[in-house]
Order: structure tokens, then C-alpha cells, then sequence
């Protein structure tokens, strides 16, 4: 299941850290790994057991976020003129028709990010510091974090019961 966290005008992945946190404050963080867009956004990806509906299992707590969260935070309908200063909870993603970023992808830009894994302990620290650039990669960066921490996501297929290694 992805959480997909975009920042709508007047936001950035400052206020995706702090919305991942009132997520995982309800989820639990035990099994919730978390990853940068590369561009502006937030993913959290959690592994759940056999499920009819995920895009159910995920458009339930953005749409309790609108009413029990952070409501000055978030919002669950994309219509852009409700997203300013607010955090979009974009649930749909979990559509078979969606595509979402994959993990240690580039994004086309001048100076190109990668779509990064990420700790809490980072996503805290970018939350406090009011920092958004404290969540940017680029590729020799990531090659350097996956020297030094590994690969933050491989837990995320061991936990979902598809680990074929």
C-alpha cells in the first residue's frame, strides 16, 4: 500500500514529513518505510495482508485525515483549489492504472534527484528544521547513503511476504 504525499501550492516536503508522522501516529511506523519523490512529494509504503481493496485500505485514512488529522495539513480530493497550503493524501495511487515513481529513479531536471529511501529519524529531522533540502538527493548522494545504510527498502518485500531471494 502507498501513501503518496504531495505538497500542494505553499507546502513541500516539509509538511509531507510532518504528515507522515500523523499517518504513521495512526498506522504505526514498525512497517512503514518511507522514500522521497525526487521531486517535491513523500511516499510511505506499508505492506498489508491479502486485501480486497487497497485503494479502500488507503482512501479511508486520507479521508478521516480531512476530517481527524491535521486538518489545516491535509486534503484527499485533488482538486487544485483545495490543495493550496495543504498536503494531498493521494490514496488513488493504489489503482493498477497509477504509476508511482519507482525507488532510485531520476527525475528529469537540470541538476537530476533520485527517488531516495529515506529514515525517520531524517524525515523528523526535515520536519524540525523547516528545511526541504535536507530531503534532496542526487545520484552520487544515493550511492554513497546505499554504501553506508544499505538498501532502506529491502525490508519492505521481506515484510510482505514476497521475498523470492
Amino acid at each position: 500500500m502507498v501513501f503518496d504525499l504531495d505538497p500542494g501550492p505553499g507546502t513541500s516536503i516539509v509538511e509531507c514529513c510532518s504528515v507522515a508522522r500523523w499517518i504513521t501516529g495512526e498506522l504505526g511506523d514498525e512497517k512503514v518505510y518511507a522514500k522521497t519523490s525526487g521531486s517535491k512529494g513523500l511516499q510511505l509504503y506499508m505492506p498489508l495482508p491479502k486485501m480486497t481493496s487497497m485503494r479502500q485500505a488507503t482512501s479511508t485514512p486520507a479521508r478521516e485525515g480531512d476530517r481527524e488529522g491535521p486538518p489545516e495539513a491535509v486534503v484527499s480530493l485533488m482538486r487544485k483549489e483545495l490543495r493550496k497550503n495543504k498536503v494531498l493524501i493521494d490514496w488513488s495511487q493504489n489503482s493498477p492504472s497509477k504509476t508511482t515513481v519507482a525507488v532510485y529513479s531520476l527525475r528529469a531536471r537540470s541538476a537530476p534527484t533520485v527517488s531516495t529511501p529515506v529514515t525517520w529519524k531524517e524525515i523528523d529531522a526535515c520536519a524540525k528544521s523547516g528545511d526541504p533540502n535536507k530531503l534532496r538527493f542526487t545520484a552520487s548522494d544515493v550511492l554513497r547513503r546505499v554504501d553506508k545504510l544499505g538498501d532502506l527498502m529491502a525490508g519492505l518485500v521481506a515484510d510482505s511476504g514476497n521475498d523470492r531471494r
